[in-house]
């Protein structure tokens, strides 16, 4: 338009035409910006060539993308993810209904003398490992029915996070390598978390363990190798025995909300900054006027917490321990963190008889 203006003598059928070739160019290179993007089997062929060259043998790479296919749905839940304004209030129900809570209950029943041994070895209380267990897989139900080399490729080629999920395959491939699971059984959900902890291959490679001894890490059947993967997860964070989540705490009407740890931190770096700034012990959270929900005073142990708002400063207010870092770790979202927590009050309160 510059042009158009410094002369004035243009018709104005000229000035059309140029708009229009212009229009023309631009729309051209769309197209050839469009085409120069490789198809899915061209960017397959490149992957496999990458992957020979971290040392993968042919054999391998052959066999694992053998079956690969390309999953619109995948990128399609990757884009649309819902963004439903919730509050603990409505979240927790909805999370932890009575038949999820009774189920978790007779889980923990049912496996108690492996999740005691489980807990003797690693130093996690078994309620934990139940109600992570319960949130992520209901219970080793709900998996996801992915084939994880498919998955992490379709979201590779899609582009937004392709270094992150070329991470993952490449972990995925060493997973396969190392025989745990063949190629064909390797499922999981649309972004590749697998097994019944749900587990992306960097955290399996990091975390997962043999928890029976038979020369595999099976997070998929073996349910010793989930409950021992899940708890040394946990105990590689930070995890104690000593302590437990978190507790919901009442705060008085003059209570300075700028003591908790800030809801927008921009990520778990900045999370744990906030968190060492802001720690007490629960006698100085006492002093400040914090009770228990029914207005009776914290315990009385030496111990250290931060203050969080998951709801902001009208909602609700929780005084977490370490262990509420490691849960974080797990997954940064304090919805998913309380829900753990409160799941794993339920297993324990009443005593299962």
């Amino acid at each position: 338009m510059r042009y158009i203006h410094s002369v004035k003598t243009i018709s104005l059928s000229l000035c059309l035409a140029l708009f229009s070739q212009t229009t023309l160019a631009a729309d051209n290179k769309k197209i050839t910006t469009s085409e120069a993007k490789a198809s899915f089997e061209q960017y397959i062929v490149k992957l496999k060539q990458e992957a020979l060259g971290k040392g993968f043998e042919q054999t391998l790479i052959d066999d694992s993308f053998a079956n690969v296919v390309f999953h619109q749905r995948a990128v399609k839940a990757d884009r649309n993810q819902p963004e439903t304004v919730e509050t603990l209030d409505t979240y927790l129900p909805k999370r932890l209904p009575d038949w999820k809570i009774k189920r978790a209950r007779a889980k923990f029943k049912e496996h108690e003398a492996l999740l005691t041994k489980v807990a003797a070895e690693y130093g996690v209380q078994p309620r934990f490992i139940v109600a992570l267990w319960g949130l992520e897989t209901n219970f080793g139900k709900i998996m996801g029915n992915y084939n994880v080399i498919s998955a992490l490729s379709t979201m590779a080629y899609e582009g937004r996070r392709e270094a992150f999920f070329k991470k993952q395959l490449w972990a995925a491939l060493q997973i396969l390598k190392e025989g745990h699971i063949d190629s064909a059984n390797m499922k999981g959900s649309w972004a590749g978390a697998m097994g019944q902890n749900q587990f992306m291959p960097t955290s399996f490679v990091g975390y997962a363990v043999d928890g029976d001894g038979d020369g595999k890490k099976d997070i998929w059947g073996n349910q010793a190798d989930v409950f021992a993967s899940m708890a040394n997860y946990l105990k590689k964070e930070g995890w104690s025995e000593q302590l437990t989540w978190g507790r919901q705490v009442k705060l008085p009407s003059d209570f300075d909300t700028s003591l908790a740890i800030p809801n927008n931190t921009g990520g778990r770096k900045n999370w744990l900054k906030a968190w060492a700034k802001t720690e007490k012990t629960l006698a100085q959270w006492q002093a400040l006027g914090v009770r228990r929900t029914d207005g009776t005073n914290l315990p009385k142990v030496d111990i250290k917490a931060a203050l969080v708002f998951p709801d902001g400063v009208k909602g609700r207010a929780y005084l977490a321990y370490n262990n509420y870092k490691s849960l974080m770790h797990w997954n940064l979202s304090y919805y998913f963190v309380s829900s753990v927590g409160h799941l794993s009050d339920h297993i324990k309160f009443p005593p299962i008889q």
